[in-house]
């Protein structure tokens, strides 16, 4: 059975070119993001701070209110590296000295979560609790 001239892997005539989307459809898309509250409401998260500095980590207890989402701003102010990590919460954030990051909690059920630093855990504990 020949399929004749047609190429499989040839672009059809009436496809985009590049297969980009049309200007209408990224309108579109960011209609869509917009109403969906999409990127913009990363500014909205309530935001706490942790430094972990010379093995230790201030505040060693932080409270978030339950069943919402948060940010997590976590500042390395130490002379060596550090890494946040919780195994309950699958989190993990290793920072060089003088770096902050950001990590974006899911909304927890009210409890108690534990975290600590990687590589300091003989002394760099902490508990994140939802109330």
């Amino acid at each position: 059975m020949s399929t004749g001239n047609r190429n499989p892997f040839r672009r059809r005539r009436d496809a985009p070119a590049g297969g980009r989307v049309p200007p209408a459809g990224l309108a579109g898309l960011a209609l869509l993001l917009a109403l969906a509250g999409g990127p913009a409401r990363a500014a909205d998260l309530p935001t706490l701070h942790l430094l972990m500095k010379d093995g230790r980590l201030f505040p060693e207890t932080l409270e978030v209110p339950a069943n919402t989402r948060f940010r997590l701003t976590v500042k390395n102010e130490g002379p060596g590296a550090a890494e946040f990590e919780s195994l309950e919460l699958r989190k993990e954030l290793v920072l060089a000295p003088g770096i902050s990051r950001n990590l974006v909690f899911a909304p927890m059920k009210p409890g108690r979560y534990r975290f600590f630093d990687e590589f300091h855990q003989d002394t760099a504990q902490g508990w994140i609790v939802a109330k």
